[in-house]
């Protein structure tokens, strides 16, 4: 797990609009063995905060160009709730970036993705638990 992560440090995240940035690092989720975020260098753009991509926004990858789709525009992003940099990632951040994007939150529920034993597609609705 650990060794396939490593292999997207350095891809560049292709936004809706165009190019975004690169992966610099991963934000891990000790518990259940998963990435919660990607985080992005941005180069220029959006200096002035960290940007946090959840796997809620992936959409394909591309191994040849060393790149990964995401299925949000540029403007989603800057808009979306602010991180700053020198702080750790808090329930109170969490929950306004999951709201912003409306995704379900993954720690409501008992699955690795809340409800969800995966990342749901839209319009998915949560399985029943036995």
């Amino acid at each position: 797990m650990l060794n396939q992560a490593n292999i997207l440090r350095g891809y560049k995240l292709e936004a809706l609009d165009g190019e975004l940035g690169k992966i610099k690092e991963f934000y891990f989720d000790d518990y259940y063995w998963t990435i919660r975020y990607l985080v992005v260098d941005t180069g220029n753009w959006l200096t002035e905060r960290q940007v946090l991509i959840s796997p809620h926004a992936l959409a394909a990858v591309n191994k040849e160009a060393r790149n990964i789709a995401i299925n949000l525009t540029k403007k989603q992003i800057e808009d979306s709730p602010a991180l700053d940099s020198d702080k750790p990632v808090s329930r109170q951040f969490e929950v306004e970036y999951y709201g912003y994007y409306s995704w379900p939150m993954y720690w409501a529920g008992s699955y690795v993705w809340g409800a969800y034993p995966y990342i749901p597609n839209d319009d998915e609705p949560p399985p029943t638990n036995p």
